[in-house]
């Protein structure tokens, strides 16, 4: 039977080889699964691990080889990548860490390389024991970005910025709950053993599953991180409350957002084109006793019987704001996957548009950092001449965005968080959006 190692190594082999999402990997693995809790957990240590000092690791590797790893052996090359996660950023030791990755490499083409992995590890190892450094790149958050991806947030926020947002994503997120009106926020803080965020979202540091925490089956709380919560607060102020009023979720899945807007009196009709995905919904719908409406429909041309109150439209995106939670983002996206998803967006965006009766209001948003995802795709809607106009957020209605650098309100009065934001706080995901007026 597979172990911690083994399918530590199958789930790089496909993200890292063959372009495949972590999440679904991690879901998929059947092997994973069969391992008790403790081992589960390894599992996501190593990988994440790995997957968020990539670039270090791959430094440390290359300067002990002789010559490049041929592309015949890429498993080798991830199994070098564990051995040196659990060597200088794990801490595990290292005649665990070494024997462990040797056994793997023993699996591999009848463990034709299996030498080269030993002698790599253990060199590591002794440079280690003789004090030499190992790795210490001027900036760590840089060294572990894709060249490409640090050079457009360079551009985008400036030089400061973007290596506070790359150094945010070197640390694991720790996990937001949303809770609902009816539930008491300092019993619940106490119970998950969380901190009370600014807004109200708790947050908790601790691990363990998330079906095991204490009250899941009560229904009276949710995951969903601290940024991902702002649209529809930003919705509830645009319309002056949302109690009794209609709204469509566009792109609802996995429906965060659904629950928030039916928990605060919101009449929801979910709408989204993956019926799989909705799947999370309908279980989240059934555990908190929550009404929402689920349509399974392509959102750029399915329609409501009459214009509604609001639409909210989470829309397809890059997820680059996401990079603390998914570390496997940077290393599977390009450039050009971001300029594919504009056309859908403003797509959707002007579906939106037509679904919302006259004095309607529309909150856009993506969990991207690049400007063509965000204030690009409003400038263009409006230029476009859609009957909007921009709704600006007015900054007292937001105390826990006050004092954040830089601002998470625009000076257009739109919302920009950022991952290096509340960073003393663990941070939060990165989010664009903006509230418009249908005229």
């Amino acid at each position: 039977m597979a172990d911690s190692r083994d399918i530590s190594c199958d789930i790089l082999d496909a993200v890292l080889d063959r372009g495949a999402p972590l999440d679904v990997t991690l879901a998929d693995h059947k092997q994973l699964a069969k391992l008790d809790p403790r081992d589960r957990a390894q599992v996501r240590r190593i990988v994440g691990a790995t997957l968020r000092r990539l670039g270090e690791i791959d430094a440390m590797i290359k300067a002990r080889l002789d010559r490049p790893i041929s592309s015949r052996h890429t498993r080798i090359r991830n199994i070098l990548r564990i051995g040196v996660a659990e060597l200088v950023f794990l801490e595990t030791p290292p005649h665990a860490a070494v024997d462990a990755a040797v056994r793997v490499a023993t699996q591999h083409r009848k463990g034709a390389l299996k030498g080269l992995v030993n002698a790599i590890l253990r060199r590591l190892d002794r440079d280690a024991q003789s004090g030499k450094v190992l790795s210490d790149p001027a900036n760590p958050g840089e060294a572990n970005t894709p060249n490409w991806l640090f050079h457009r947030w360079n551009g985008n926020f400036g030089l400061e910025t973007a290596e506070a947002i790359a150094a945010a994503h070197l640390h694991e997120a720790p996990l937001d709950i949303s809770l609902s009106v009816k539930a008491d926020p300092e019993e619940w803080a106490e119970k998950l053993d969380a901190e009370t965020l600014p807004g109200g979202t708790l947050r908790r540091s601790g691990g363990g599953r998330i079906a095991e925490l204490p009250g899941f089956d009560s229904g009276l709380w949710w995951i969903q991180d601290a940024a991902a919560a702002l649209p529809v607060r930003l919705l509830e102020n645009a319309l002056g409350g949302l109690n009794g009023k209609t709204v469509i979720d566009l792109c609802a899945a996995p429906g965060g957002k659904s629950l928030q807007l039916a928990d605060a009196g919101a009449h929801v009709t979910a709408v989204d084109i993956a019926g799989a995905r909705l799947v999370q919904l309908k279980e989240n719908l059934a555990r908190t006793g929550l009404d929402v409406g689920i349509v399974n429909a392509d959102g750029t041309s399915w329609r409501p019987e009459a214009p509604v109150d609001a639409v909210l439209l989470d829309a397809p995106c890059s997820a680059t704001g996401t990079i603390r939670r998914h570390p496997d983002i940077p290393r599977r996206r390009r450039s050009k996957d971001i300029e594919a998803v504009t056309d859908l967006q403003q797509n959707l965006l002007r579906a939106a548009v037509d679904m919302v009766r006259p004095g309607g209001v529309i909150v856009y948003a993506v969990c991207s950092l690049e400007p063509e995802e965000g204030a690009d795709q409003i400038a263009a809607l409006c230029k476009a001449g859609a009957p909007v106009q921009i709704a600006p957020i007015d900054p007292a209605t937001r105390p826990e965005l006050e004092g954040l650098e830089p601002p998470a309100i625009t000076s257009d009065g739109m919302l920009r968080t950022l991952p290096c934001h509340w960073a003393a706080r663990g941070g939060m995901d990165g989010f664009f959006a903006a509230a418009l007026v249908r005229t």
